[in-house]
């Protein structure tokens, strides 16, 4: 088997361990668990890095658990927030988990005939067996108030952070305690990963299985992925980078890693994909010498682009960044599906105009002047067509040119171009 712990290591993927953790996974295959809390019906990219632990994992010999958190979920984990987050109900958690289910077979082999394949399961189907007073009675006695109250993500919390915390919350430790000592039990698990914010409820963990069976348990945890500018990993002015297609397109989804500054892609590439070291390293080397290539960004985006979505996707969304970036002629824009003609022009202004006018023929200085406002006059237009500055649909146009249905992608839509950076929509009514 190859050593797990030192594959993280030089990917950067450790934060804290407990000690007697890699001596563990060197003596014998070991099971291992990450927890996700099923709050949307995607996962988004900041999960992938837990994920990813359990992809190394399984590929140095181990045996990868996911746990969905029904249970947890419908709790809410206070580490690292401030606030009480919305309470979800069993039929959105159970439509969750599914989805969330068909993405990490993109990434996790649960192929039951291997030893160390991965398993998914869902504290609800232990958790909601279990009365408060049993619970009471068989994991909260063997863990103090004051040991709960030690813990960073509550400190914080009864310190002025937010609104203070609820019962329900502060109970949310005990509750990710026991899901570790139900695998320990039911599965033979011996470390649990997570996220440097998830220390504190980890280790709780691990100490619940000490003082009730008497057993060894590991934790291990990774850096909070940030990005080089201070802002916040997978996040943009619309939200989280979603796994699922129709919360972030391909498109976008591709964009956001090729758009990823030289620092954060040599952290990403290690992190987020399964190169080997010399395999980045030489990647590196290249990249150094010729920044303007983006030799990792390209080869980043295009690794997680296939695995997340395909092929076809990927190939899609290099076509379609070619025709925003000027290599793209009428046909590739025509051979964009209009769901990512829309994705490739988002932002774009848009104006609209009647269908009959296009039926009849207008002459192109009158289209781009007096009827979609996109020159202040005929006489800017008829200047920049002069300058060879005006394209229809990716072609350039002289004056001579009659806009009229041929022009028409999708049946509806005409893009304009004015100089090498400015483009608009006009959308056929």
């Amino acid at each position: 088997m190859k050593n797990f712990v030192e594959e993280l290591r030089w990917r950067g993927m450790i934060h804290d361990m407990m000690p007697g953790t890699e001596e563990q996974l060197k003596k014998e295959m070991t099971t291992a668990y990450v927890g996700i809390d099923p709050t949307a019906d995607s996962l988004h990219i900041g999960h992938l890095v837990g994920v990813m632990m359990l992809r190394h994992l399984q590929e140095c010999g181990h045996r990868p658990v996911v746990v969905l958190g029904g249970a947890t979920g419908m709790i809410g984990d206070p580490s690292g927030k401030s606030l009480e987050r919305n309470l979800l109900d069993h039929d959105t958690l159970l439509h969750n988990q599914e989805c969330i289910k068909k993405q990490l077979a993109k990434f996790l082999n649960f192929d039951g005939k291997e030893a160390n394949a991965a398993i998914l399961v869902n504290n609800y189907d232990w958790m909601s067996k279990f009365s408060f007073l049993d619970f009471i009675r068989d994991v909260g006695k063997h863990i103090t108030v004051n040991y709960m109250m030690a813990k960073d993500s509550v400190k914080k919390r009864f310190n002025g952070e937010g609104d203070g915390m609820s019962f329900t919350e502060f109970s949310y430790q005990l509750v990710q305690g026991y899901d570790f000592l139900y695998l320990n039990q039911h599965y033979n698990c011996k470390l649990q990963m997570g996220g440097s914010d998830q220390w504190g409820n980890i280790t709780t963990g691990t100490e619940l299985i000490r003082r009730k069976t008497g057993g060894e348990a590991f934790a291990l945890t990774c850096p909070l992925i940030t990005k080089a500018d201070g802002g916040k990993f997978g996040k943009t002015e619309k939200g989280n980078i979603w796994l699922d297609p129709e919360k972030t397109s391909p498109y976008a989804f591709y964009q956001f890693w090729l758009n990823c500054s030289d620092d954060d892609s040599k952290k990403y590439i290690r992190i987020f994909t399964g190169f080997s070291q010399e395999e980045i390293e030489a990647m590196e080397k290249e990249h150094d010498a010729a920044p303007h290539l983006r030799i990792l960004q390209k080869a980043l985006a295009k690794d997680l682009t296939i695995r997340v979505h395909s092929q076809e996707d990927y190939d899609a969304a290099v076509s379609a960044s070619e025709i925003l970036f000027g290599k793209g002629t009428a046909d590739s824009l025509s051979s964009l599906s209009e769901k990512m003609f829309l994705d490739v022009f988002d932002g774009v202004p848009q104006m609209e105009i009647a269908a009959s006018m296009v039926e009849a023929g207008v002459p192109v200085v009158d289209f781009v002047s007096e009827h979609t406002g996109i020159f202040a006059s005929k006489g800017e237009a008829r200047r920049m067509i002069k300058d060879n500055g005006l394209s229809v649909n990716k072609s350039k146009v002289n004056e001579s040119v009659v806009i009229n249905n041929d022009f028409l992608i999708k049946g509806k839509y005409i893009l304009v171009q004015k100089g090498k950076k400015n483009y608009y929509i006009v959308k056929i009514k």
